[in-house]
């Protein structure tokens, strides 16, 4: 097999199982249409655009928005709320430094084939290593809290 078909197959492959991966508003509305079609039809367009509003019921905030990773309830004022946390992650640049004895992470050892004067044939030497990364931390991306099922309050983090 030509090696360009390939590469294109897997490219291919890998863009479609990605793209399963994102839940846009517009995916929970074609797998929830009776969800959808239940909202009224200034909900129906902000739920499109992925925007939510005090009053909205749960299940427009979930086309809007998706599911929550987090849900806590309790109560204010006597009244039962219900929280919907909602968690993303940002990516943060680090510089990582790694130090130890044994093979390095190029060839054998850290420096050079062999690390820092040992012999490949007993275990490398010391190596050292390093250089930039990223990790990503969490967040909270947004808040819903609901009271008597409809929205009474919601923050979300600029995107």
């Amino acid at each position: 097999m030509n090696h360009s078909i390939l590469r294109f197959f897997l490219a291919l492959v890998a863009i479609l199982i990605l793209t399963q991966c994102v839940a846009s508003p517009q995916r929970r509305i074609e797998r929830n249409p009776q969800l959808f079609n239940q909202l009224s039809a200034g909900d129906r367009q902000l739920v499109i655009s992925g925007v939510i509003r005090e009053g909205m019921n749960p299940d427009a905030v979930f086309l809007a928005w998706g599911r929550p990773d987090q849900v806590t309830v309790g109560t204010s004022r006597g009244k039962e709320i219900e929280s919907w946390a909602y968690v993303g992650e940002r990516p943060v640049r680090t510089y990582s430094m790694n130090m130890g004895f044994g093979y390095g992470g190029w060839g054998m050892g850290g420096c050079g084939p062999c690390g820092w004067g040992g012999s490949p044939f007993m275990g490398g030497g010391p190596f050292m290593g390093g250089g930039p990364a990223v990790m990503y931390v969490p967040y909270t991306a947004g808040v819903v809290e609901f009271t008597r099922g409809r929205v009474t309050r919601w923050s979300a983090t600029p995107r």
